[in-house]
Protein backbone atom coordinates (compact mmCIF):
# COMPACT_ATOMS: atom_id res chain seq x y z
CA UNK A 1 0.00 0.00 0.00
CA UNK A 2 1.36 3.60 -1.17
CA UNK A 3 1.64 6.44 0.90
CA UNK A 4 -1.36 8.43 -0.65
CA UNK A 5 -3.85 4.95 -0.94
CA UNK A 6 -4.96 6.54 2.92
CA UNK A 7 -6.22 9.42 1.00
CA UNK A 8 -7.98 8.92 -2.07
CA UNK A 9 -10.06 11.71 -4.39
CA UNK A 10 -12.74 13.43 -1.59
CA UNK A 11 -16.42 12.66 -2.51
CA UNK A 12 -18.40 15.67 -1.58
CA UNK A 13 -21.62 14.73 0.23
CA UNK A 14 -24.48 14.37 -2.64
CA UNK A 15 -28.07 15.46 -2.79
CA UNK A 16 -31.05 13.64 -3.86
CA UNK A 17 -30.54 13.20 -6.90
CA UNK A 18 -26.45 11.81 -6.08
CA UNK A 19 -25.29 15.32 -7.29
CA UNK A 20 -22.42 16.71 -5.37
CA UNK A 21 -23.42 19.37 -2.76
CA UNK A 22 -20.50 21.44 -1.96
CA UNK A 23 -19.50 23.51 1.44
CA UNK A 24 -21.19 26.99 1.24
CA UNK A 25 -23.60 25.92 -1.62
CA UNK A 26 -27.01 28.16 -1.26
CA UNK A 27 -29.78 25.82 -2.11
CA UNK A 28 -33.59 26.82 -4.08
CA UNK A 29 -35.97 26.38 -0.83
CA UNK A 30 -37.67 23.31 -2.91
CA UNK A 31 -34.02 21.58 -2.60
CA UNK A 32 -33.44 23.00 0.93
CA UNK A 33 -36.64 21.06 1.63
CA UNK A 34 -36.34 17.77 -0.20
CA UNK A 35 -32.49 17.76 0.76
CA UNK A 36 -32.71 18.42 4.83
CA UNK A 37 -30.38 17.60 7.28
CA UNK A 38 -32.58 14.19 8.66
CA UNK A 39 -32.49 12.95 4.78
CA UNK A 40 -28.79 13.59 4.87
CA UNK A 41 -28.74 11.81 8.16
CA UNK A 42 -30.68 8.98 7.01
CA UNK A 43 -28.51 8.65 3.74
CA UNK A 44 -25.17 8.31 5.62
CA UNK A 45 -26.85 6.00 8.51
CA UNK A 46 -27.59 3.54 5.50
CA UNK A 47 -23.85 3.58 4.27
CA UNK A 48 -21.70 0.04 5.08
CA UNK A 49 -20.29 -0.07 8.46
CA UNK A 50 -16.98 -0.83 9.57
CA UNK A 51 -16.37 -4.74 8.47
CA UNK A 52 -13.67 -6.32 11.04
CA UNK A 53 -14.17 -9.50 7.89
CA UNK A 54 -13.14 -7.61 5.46
CA UNK A 55 -9.58 -6.43 7.61
CA UNK A 56 -6.61 -7.30 5.56
CA UNK A 57 -2.97 -7.28 7.02
CA UNK A 58 0.61 -6.43 5.35
CA UNK A 59 3.05 -7.34 8.14
CA UNK A 60 6.20 -4.91 8.27
CA UNK A 61 9.49 -6.73 6.66
CA UNK A 62 11.44 -5.07 9.48
CA UNK A 63 10.28 -5.81 12.81
CA UNK A 64 11.74 -3.21 15.30
CA UNK A 65 13.57 -3.90 18.78
CA UNK A 66 11.88 -4.25 21.50
CA UNK A 67 12.95 -1.40 24.03
CA UNK A 68 13.78 -2.99 27.53
CA UNK A 69 10.44 -1.89 29.93
CA UNK A 70 12.97 0.22 32.42
CA UNK A 71 13.73 2.59 29.45
CA UNK A 72 10.34 3.04 28.37
CA UNK A 73 9.41 6.73 28.36
CA UNK A 74 5.65 7.93 27.51
CA UNK A 75 4.25 7.74 23.69
CA UNK A 76 8.14 7.95 22.72
CA UNK A 77 8.22 4.46 21.25
CA UNK A 78 5.33 2.54 18.67
CA UNK A 79 4.89 -0.86 17.95
CA UNK A 80 5.55 -2.44 14.52
CA UNK A 81 1.97 -2.02 12.62
CA UNK A 82 -0.84 0.77 12.79
CA UNK A 83 -4.77 0.05 11.49
CA UNK A 84 -6.40 2.27 9.40
CA UNK A 85 -10.27 2.79 7.90
CA UNK A 86 -10.86 5.13 5.79
CA UNK A 87 -14.64 6.69 5.15
CA UNK A 88 -16.61 8.52 2.43
CA UNK A 89 -19.64 9.82 2.26
CA UNK A 90 -20.53 8.11 -0.69
CA UNK A 91 -18.88 4.54 0.23
CA UNK A 92 -19.52 4.54 4.25
CA UNK A 93 -16.18 2.67 6.24
CA UNK A 94 -13.96 1.31 3.29
CA UNK A 95 -12.26 -2.18 4.46
CA UNK A 96 -9.88 -1.65 7.40
CA UNK A 97 -6.02 -2.23 7.11
CA UNK A 98 -3.41 -3.15 9.12
CA UNK A 99 0.00 -1.64 7.61
CA UNK A 100 3.25 -1.31 8.86
CA UNK A 101 3.29 1.76 10.61
CA UNK A 102 4.28 4.67 8.17
CA UNK A 103 3.86 8.30 7.68
CA UNK A 104 0.64 9.85 6.63
CA UNK A 105 0.89 12.20 2.83
CA UNK A 106 -1.85 15.06 3.32
CA UNK A 107 -2.79 17.60 0.96
CA UNK A 108 -2.30 21.23 2.74
CA UNK A 109 -6.02 22.18 2.29
CA UNK A 110 -6.82 19.09 3.99
CA UNK A 111 -9.66 19.76 6.67
CA UNK A 112 -8.15 18.70 9.66
CA UNK A 113 -5.25 21.10 9.48
CA UNK A 114 -7.83 24.19 9.24
CA UNK A 115 -10.65 23.27 11.40
CA UNK A 116 -9.94 21.16 13.53
CA UNK A 117 -11.41 18.23 12.28
CA UNK A 118 -10.24 15.64 15.10
CA UNK A 119 -11.17 13.29 17.97
CA UNK A 120 -9.47 10.49 19.74
CA UNK A 121 -9.20 8.06 22.48
CA UNK A 122 -6.91 6.81 25.05
CA UNK A 123 -6.92 3.19 26.42
CA UNK A 124 -4.66 0.62 27.34
CA UNK A 125 -3.60 -3.00 26.67
CA UNK A 126 -2.17 -5.34 29.53
CA UNK A 127 -0.67 -9.12 29.98
CA UNK A 128 -1.62 -11.06 33.02
CA UNK A 129 0.69 -12.82 34.84
CA UNK A 130 -0.20 -15.94 32.11
CA UNK A 131 0.66 -13.47 28.97
CA UNK A 132 -3.01 -13.18 28.58
CA UNK A 133 -3.77 -9.61 26.71
CA UNK A 134 -7.18 -7.90 28.11
CA UNK A 135 -8.15 -4.61 27.45
CA UNK A 136 -9.95 -2.66 30.23
CA UNK A 137 -13.86 -1.46 29.22
CA UNK A 138 -13.31 -0.94 25.64
CA UNK A 139 -17.38 -0.28 25.35
CA UNK A 140 -16.66 3.41 27.24
CA UNK A 141 -14.25 4.24 25.19
CA UNK A 142 -16.15 3.28 22.00
CA UNK A 143 -19.30 4.88 23.27
CA UNK A 144 -17.08 8.35 24.12
CA UNK A 145 -15.02 8.29 20.39
CA UNK A 146 -18.60 7.84 18.88
CA UNK A 147 -19.92 10.97 21.13
CA UNK A 148 -17.08 13.01 19.82
CA UNK A 149 -16.36 12.39 16.53
CA UNK A 150 -20.72 13.06 15.92
CA UNK A 151 -20.00 16.61 17.64
CA UNK A 152 -17.85 17.34 14.95
CA UNK A 153 -19.97 16.01 12.38
CA UNK A 154 -17.21 12.82 11.34
CA UNK A 155 -18.74 9.86 10.90
CA UNK A 156 -20.01 7.13 13.91
CA UNK A 157 -19.50 3.44 14.18
CA UNK A 158 -19.86 0.15 15.13
CA UNK A 159 -17.98 -0.19 18.87
CA UNK A 160 -18.00 -3.64 18.91
CA UNK A 161 -16.72 -3.88 15.47
CA UNK A 162 -13.82 -1.13 16.35
CA UNK A 163 -13.40 -3.22 19.44
CA UNK A 164 -12.76 -6.59 17.38
CA UNK A 165 -10.65 -4.72 15.30
CA UNK A 166 -8.25 -3.45 18.14
CA UNK A 167 -8.30 -6.78 19.39
CA UNK A 168 -7.21 -8.32 16.75
CA UNK A 169 -4.32 -5.45 16.41
CA UNK A 170 -3.48 -6.05 20.02
CA UNK A 171 -3.19 -9.44 19.39
CA UNK A 172 -0.77 -9.25 16.24
CA UNK A 173 1.54 -7.02 18.38
CA UNK A 174 1.82 -8.69 21.58
CA UNK A 175 5.39 -8.59 21.92
CA UNK A 176 5.33 -5.17 22.36
CA UNK A 177 2.71 -5.30 25.45
CA UNK A 178 5.18 -5.12 28.67
CA UNK A 179 4.21 -7.41 31.38
CA UNK A 180 4.07 -6.45 34.63
CA UNK A 181 1.82 -4.20 37.18
CA UNK A 182 2.00 -0.49 35.62
CA UNK A 183 2.95 -1.46 32.21
CA UNK A 184 0.49 -1.71 29.56
CA UNK A 185 0.76 -1.31 25.72
CA UNK A 186 -0.94 2.66 25.01
CA UNK A 187 -3.38 2.71 22.37
CA UNK A 188 -4.37 5.81 20.68
CA UNK A 189 -7.70 5.47 18.41
CA UNK A 190 -7.92 8.58 16.32
CA UNK A 191 -10.27 10.00 13.86
CA UNK A 192 -9.68 12.86 11.62
CA UNK A 193 -11.35 14.82 8.49
CA UNK A 194 -9.51 14.35 5.31
CA UNK A 195 -11.30 16.31 2.90
CA UNK A 196 -9.15 18.39 0.81
CA UNK A 197 -11.33 21.80 1.39
CA UNK A 198 -11.52 25.23 2.70
CA UNK A 199 -15.06 25.68 2.67
CA UNK A 200 -16.05 24.99 6.06
CA UNK A 201 -18.89 21.79 6.44
CA UNK A 202 -19.15 18.73 6.91
CA UNK A 203 -16.05 16.66 5.38
CA UNK A 204 -16.93 14.18 2.68
CA UNK A 205 -13.94 11.95 3.84
CA UNK A 206 -12.50 11.13 7.15
CA UNK A 207 -9.62 8.93 8.24
CA UNK A 208 -10.24 6.25 11.36
CA UNK A 209 -6.28 5.16 12.40
CA UNK A 210 -4.79 3.30 15.45
CA UNK A 211 -1.24 3.47 16.58
CA UNK A 212 0.32 2.06 19.86
CA UNK A 213 3.21 3.09 22.40
CA UNK A 214 4.61 0.45 24.90
CA UNK A 215 4.70 2.29 28.06
CA UNK A 216 5.75 1.99 31.84
CA UNK A 217 4.18 2.95 35.26
CA UNK A 218 3.02 6.83 35.11
CA UNK A 219 5.58 6.80 38.73
CA UNK A 220 8.13 4.85 37.84
CA UNK A 221 9.98 5.08 41.33
CA UNK A 222 6.89 5.39 43.26
CA UNK A 223 3.72 7.26 43.92
CA UNK A 224 4.46 10.89 43.69
CA UNK A 225 2.01 13.45 45.34
CA UNK A 226 1.79 16.50 43.00
CA UNK A 227 0.80 20.27 43.59
CA UNK A 228 -1.65 22.25 41.48
CA UNK A 229 -2.11 25.54 41.28
CA UNK A 230 -5.65 26.57 41.16
CA UNK A 231 -6.58 28.27 37.81
CA UNK A 232 -9.42 31.38 37.13
CA UNK A 233 -7.61 33.51 34.63
CA UNK A 234 -8.23 30.54 31.47
CA UNK A 235 -11.02 28.53 31.25
CA UNK A 236 -10.74 24.64 30.65
CA UNK A 237 -14.22 24.31 29.20
CA UNK A 238 -17.95 26.31 29.58
CA UNK A 239 -21.49 24.73 29.64
CA UNK A 240 -22.91 23.79 26.17
CA UNK A 241 -19.34 23.75 24.66
CA UNK A 242 -17.09 20.54 24.02
CA UNK A 243 -15.34 20.03 27.13
CA UNK A 244 -16.95 16.73 27.76
CA UNK A 245 -15.68 15.64 24.48
CA UNK A 246 -11.98 13.93 23.91
CA UNK A 247 -10.86 16.52 20.84
CA UNK A 248 -7.36 17.82 20.58
CA UNK A 249 -8.84 21.40 20.21
CA UNK A 250 -9.48 20.69 24.16
CA UNK A 251 -6.05 19.81 24.76
CA UNK A 252 -3.32 22.89 22.90
CA UNK A 253 -4.96 25.74 24.83
CA UNK A 254 -4.47 24.25 28.26
CA UNK A 255 -0.49 23.69 27.35
CA UNK A 256 0.11 27.68 27.93
CA UNK A 257 -1.55 27.91 31.83
CA UNK A 258 0.40 24.54 32.55
CA UNK A 259 3.64 25.94 31.85
CA UNK A 260 2.41 28.98 33.76
CA UNK A 261 1.71 27.35 36.35
CA UNK A 262 5.12 25.27 36.22
CA UNK A 263 6.92 28.75 36.80
CA UNK A 264 5.37 28.81 39.87
CA UNK A 265 6.04 25.28 41.00
CA UNK A 266 3.53 23.66 40.63
CA UNK A 267 2.55 20.24 38.71
CA UNK A 268 -0.87 21.24 37.05
CA UNK A 269 -4.13 23.27 36.56
CA UNK A 270 -6.94 23.01 38.87
CA UNK A 271 -9.38 24.01 36.35
CA UNK A 272 -11.77 26.43 38.04
CA UNK A 273 -15.35 27.71 36.31
CA UNK A 274 -17.03 30.60 37.30
CA UNK A 275 -17.38 33.50 39.88
CA UNK A 276 -18.31 30.20 42.04
CA UNK A 277 -14.87 29.06 41.28
CA UNK A 278 -16.21 25.44 40.63
CA UNK A 279 -13.67 22.79 40.72
CA UNK A 280 -13.81 20.78 37.67
CA UNK A 281 -10.42 18.80 36.42
CA UNK A 282 -6.88 18.94 37.12
CA UNK A 283 -4.81 18.53 34.40
CA UNK A 284 -6.26 16.19 31.73
CA UNK A 285 -7.56 14.35 34.61
CA UNK A 286 -10.53 14.22 36.94
CA UNK A 287 -10.70 15.27 40.18
CA UNK A 288 -11.76 13.43 43.54
CA UNK A 289 -12.28 14.74 46.73
CA UNK A 290 -12.37 13.08 50.09
CA UNK A 291 -13.74 15.05 53.31
CA UNK A 292 -15.75 14.45 56.23
CA UNK A 293 -19.16 16.72 56.05
CA UNK A 294 -19.30 19.40 58.14
CA UNK A 295 -22.80 18.88 59.18
CA UNK A 296 -22.96 14.84 59.97
CA UNK A 297 -18.96 14.07 60.31
CA UNK A 298 -19.59 11.63 57.38
CA UNK A 299 -16.78 10.54 54.95
CA UNK A 300 -17.90 11.97 51.47
CA UNK A 301 -16.17 10.85 48.13
CA UNK A 302 -16.75 13.75 45.69
CA UNK A 303 -16.47 14.44 42.22
CA UNK A 304 -17.90 16.66 39.54
CA UNK A 305 -20.95 15.84 37.46
CA UNK A 306 -21.01 15.38 34.21
CA UNK A 307 -22.20 18.52 32.81
CA UNK A 308 -20.51 19.36 29.84
CA UNK A 309 -18.06 20.95 31.67
CA UNK A 310 -15.81 17.59 32.47
CA UNK A 311 -14.68 14.53 30.05
CA UNK A 312 -16.62 11.43 31.39
CA UNK A 313 -13.30 9.60 32.29
CA UNK A 314 -13.15 5.65 32.59
CA UNK A 315 -10.95 5.69 35.10
CA UNK A 316 -13.78 8.28 37.04
CA UNK A 317 -16.77 6.12 35.87
CA UNK A 318 -14.72 2.83 37.05
CA UNK A 319 -13.56 4.71 40.93
CA UNK A 320 -17.44 5.69 41.39
CA UNK A 321 -18.59 2.09 41.05
CA UNK A 322 -16.43 0.57 43.22
CA UNK A 323 -16.57 3.25 45.53
CA UNK A 324 -20.59 2.75 45.60
CA UNK A 325 -19.43 -0.82 45.98
CA UNK A 326 -17.07 -0.99 48.43
CA UNK A 327 -16.54 1.85 50.41
CA UNK A 328 -20.44 3.00 50.69
CA UNK A 329 -20.53 -0.51 52.73
CA UNK A 330 -18.12 0.83 55.09
CA UNK A 331 -20.14 4.15 56.11
CA UNK A 332 -18.78 6.74 52.68
CA UNK A 333 -21.34 8.62 50.97
CA UNK A 334 -20.36 8.77 47.13
CA UNK A 335 -21.74 12.16 45.40
CA UNK A 336 -21.18 13.53 42.03
CA UNK A 337 -22.01 17.41 42.51
CA UNK A 338 -20.59 20.82 42.27
CA UNK A 339 -18.03 22.29 44.86
CA UNK A 340 -16.28 24.81 44.89
CA UNK A 341 -12.89 25.84 45.67
CA UNK A 342 -13.43 27.46 48.98
CA UNK A 343 -15.32 24.03 50.37
CA UNK A 344 -12.05 22.54 50.13
CA UNK A 345 -10.55 25.10 51.09
CA UNK A 346 -12.48 25.24 54.58
CA UNK A 347 -12.25 21.40 54.63
CA UNK A 348 -8.45 21.87 54.74
CA UNK A 349 -9.25 24.93 57.48
CA UNK A 350 -11.71 22.44 59.75
CA UNK A 351 -9.55 19.30 59.55
CA UNK A 352 -11.91 17.80 57.71
CA UNK A 353 -9.90 17.08 54.55
CA UNK A 354 -8.77 13.47 54.11
CA UNK A 355 -7.60 13.06 50.24
CA UNK A 356 -7.48 13.95 47.06
CA UNK A 357 -6.17 12.84 43.96
CA UNK A 358 -6.91 12.68 40.24
CA UNK A 359 -8.19 10.19 37.92
CA UNK A 360 -7.17 9.36 34.39
CA UNK A 361 -5.76 6.49 31.94
CA UNK A 362 -2.23 6.78 31.45
CA UNK A 363 -1.93 7.46 35.84
CA UNK A 364 -5.00 5.52 36.81
CA UNK A 365 -4.76 8.05 40.29
CA UNK A 366 -2.56 10.64 41.04
CA UNK A 367 -2.50 12.20 44.66
CA UNK A 368 -2.27 15.77 45.59
CA UNK A 369 -0.27 17.01 47.94
CA UNK A 370 -1.38 20.79 47.59
CA UNK A 371 -3.13 23.29 45.88
CA UNK A 372 -2.18 27.24 45.53
CA UNK A 373 -5.18 29.19 45.61
CA UNK A 374 -5.60 33.14 45.96
CA UNK A 375 -1.70 33.40 47.76
CA UNK A 376 -1.97 30.64 49.63
CA UNK A 377 -1.22 26.87 50.01
CA UNK A 378 -3.87 24.29 50.52
CA UNK A 379 -3.01 21.39 52.28
CA UNK A 380 -4.69 18.00 50.86
CA UNK A 381 -4.40 15.75 54.04
CA UNK A 382 -1.26 14.04 53.27
CA UNK A 383 1.76 14.23 55.93
CA UNK A 384 4.90 15.45 54.82
CA UNK A 385 6.20 12.08 54.53
CA UNK A 386 3.28 10.82 52.77
CA UNK A 387 2.87 10.28 49.13
CA UNK A 388 -0.64 8.42 48.91
CA UNK A 389 -3.48 8.43 51.03
CA UNK A 390 -5.20 5.94 51.72
CA UNK A 391 -8.38 5.66 49.60
CA UNK A 392 -6.05 6.84 46.49
CA UNK A 393 -3.91 3.74 47.26
CA UNK A 394 -6.50 1.12 47.33
CA UNK A 395 -8.24 2.62 44.41
CA UNK A 396 -5.12 2.10 42.63
CA UNK A 397 -5.01 -1.49 43.63
CA UNK A 398 -8.41 -2.17 42.85
CA UNK A 399 -8.30 -1.02 38.90
CA UNK A 400 -4.67 -2.25 38.01
CA UNK A 401 -5.91 -5.72 39.95
CA UNK A 402 -8.68 -5.51 37.33
CA UNK A 403 -6.63 -4.50 35.04
CA UNK A 404 -3.74 -6.72 34.75
CA UNK A 405 -6.31 -9.86 35.19
CA UNK A 406 -5.17 -10.29 39.19
CA UNK A 407 -8.64 -10.13 40.27
CA UNK A 408 -11.61 -11.54 37.47
CA UNK A 409 -14.01 -8.96 36.95
CA UNK A 410 -16.29 -8.04 33.87
CA UNK A 411 -14.42 -4.72 33.25
CA UNK A 412 -11.28 -6.84 31.94
CA UNK A 413 -11.67 -8.55 28.39
CA UNK A 414 -9.31 -10.96 26.72
CA UNK A 415 -8.45 -10.07 23.74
Amino acid sequence: MTRNSFYRASRPLLGPSRTPILPNTILPSRCRRAYSIQSQEEDLARLPDIDPKALSITKTTTPKLIVPPEELIFGRNFTDHMLTIEWTASQGWLAPRITPYQNFSLDPATCVFHYGFECFEGMKAYKNSEGQVRLFRPDKNMARFNKSSTRIALPSFSGAALIELISKFCAMEERFVPAGKGYSLYLRPTMIGTQRTLGVGPPGSALLFLIASPVGPYYPTGFKAVSLEATDYAVRAWPGGVGNMKLGANYAPCIAPQLQAAKRGFHQNLWLFGEEEYVTEVGTMNLFAAIRDKETGKKVLMTAPLDGTILEGVIRDSVLDLARERLAPEGWEVSERKFTMKELADAADDGRMLEIFGTGTAAVVSPVRRIGWKGRLVECGLREDQEVGEITKRMKDWIEGIQCGDEEHPWSIEV
